[in-house]
């Protein structure tokens, strides 16, 4: 019998139930000593690309010569948006700066069934992305993968002409029984989105991957909300807190990713589950003591992102870990079991940021291809061979 290899757009009333099956057979997500995180999308595969402004989800279909036995055997997901790729300085005004923007495709969720690996597959659903980006004006596609995944680096930079780019950290902290205790000197404004896109357009329109579409992010159904916190003053000003260096301020965004799907940790030893489940039974026992109980993890699970993470000011670092503490709650409420955020190795608020280790990813790997030979308004040169900078914005409609 000879099998035949097509590659299509995703239809999701006859596809949706198999790629499912696919996704539960692809081991995904940052490994942590023999703990790895599965992905379990809910309802509709193609969510966490939905999103976007332009995107496309495409399956490779084994066949027979009869065409009598379809099985997807793998998948691959894409979008493109407009982001920054550096800045400039204003014309009329040298003191200031100017983003600079380019078409960013991305590459999401490349699955192969491991009984199908080794047989081109992914290479053919990474060229035939790729063939969508070029016709739709991208200038540069870039992916993530677990820097241990030898595989996926390989299949990247080797046959697919991408090149190492950025190392940010995924920061994964769990989500405890007992409320974070917040101090009483902090004041946590929620902004309504409109403040929120004000802010982040004033602050960090020039940092790195900022979308040029925040808006579209910031009245998302799933972002729940912009927060921002500072030192409780009688008469308060934001316009003043933000534009006076002295003065400490931070800011996070919390987007639902519970909503789109949900993830199960496998792979761990009796005795790890035998200590994560003690953890909350002395929790539960001695809730004055507040002990740091890990979560069910070992059944499917929600979480919290937190986006646009930044601030200013000498104690913007202790503002971000009350911050932090203000977005565990609030995923306890919503019965979330971890909150994770993505950031710059050389973020300088990364000490505010709690975490664990065991669960965290040091170092996520970002390789990137360029498709045009310039920038729409031609004021820089190839992004590919740009410095990273202090801190990057990750956006969660990718994550």
């Amino acid at each position: 019998m000879v099998l035949l290899l097509r590659v299509r757009e995703f239809e999701a009333e006859r596809d949706s139930l198999r790629v499912e099956e696919v996704e539960r057979r692809c081991e995904v997500g940052p490994s942590g000593g023999n703990m790895s995180l599965f992905t379990d999308l809910l309802g509709d595969p193609i969510c966490r690309v939905r999103h976007s402004p332009a995107f496309l989800m495409l399956v490779a279909e084994i066949q027979d010569e009869q065409h009598k036995n379809n099985q997807i055997v793998g998948l691959i997901r894409g979008c493109i948006k407009t982001v920054t790729c550096g800045k400039k300085h204003s014309r009329t005004n040298p003191i200031k700066t100017l983003p600079v923007y380019t078409k960013l495709a991305y590459i999401l969720g490349l699955r192969v069934s491991p009984s199908h690996r080794r047989m081109g597959i992914g290479l053919e659903l990474v060229l035939r992305l790729e063939e969508w980006f070029r016709g739709n004006g991208a200038e540069y596609s870039y992916m993530a993968t677990d820097n241990d995944n030898q595989a996926s680096v390989k299949l990247f930079t080797d046959r697919c002409g991408y090149s190492k780019f950025r190392t940010p950290s995924i920061l994964v902290q769990p989500v405890f029984a007992h409320r974070v205790k917040l101090s009483n000197r902090v004041n946590i404004i929620k902004l309504s989105p409109s403040e929120a896109e004000t802010l982040y357009r004033k602050r960090f329109s020039t940092t790195e991957f900022f979308p040029r579409d925040i808006d579209s992010v910031l009245n998302n159904k799933l972002s729940l909300g912009t927060f921002v916190a500072v030192f409780a003053k009688p008469g308060m000003n934001m316009d003043r807190v933000l534009s006076d260096p002295n003065e400490s301020w931070a800011v996070l965004s919390v987007w639902n990713c519970k909503e789109s799907f949900t993830l199960e940790v496998k792979g761990a030893s009796r005795v790890r589950r035998a200590l994560f489940k003690a953890t909350r039974v002395m929790d539960r026992v001695l809730p004055w003591f507040k002990l740091p109980s890990v979560p069910e993890l070992f059944k499917p699970f929600g979480l919290h992102f937190l986006y646009g993470l930044g601030g200013g000011g000498p104690h913007a670092v202790k503002l971000t870990r009350n911050l932090c503490g203000f977005a565990h709650n609030l995923a306890k409420e919503r019965g979330c079991s971890l909150v994770v955020t993505e950031v710059s190795c050389n973020e300088p608020l990364k000490l505010g940021i709690p975490h664990w280790k065991k669960l965290s990813c040091a170092e996520d790997l970002w390789c990137i291809k360029r498709f045009g030979e310039d920038y729409s308004d031609g004021s820089l040169g190839d992004w590919t061979n740009s410095a990273p900078g202090l801190s990057i914005f990750v956006d969660p409609r990718e994550f």
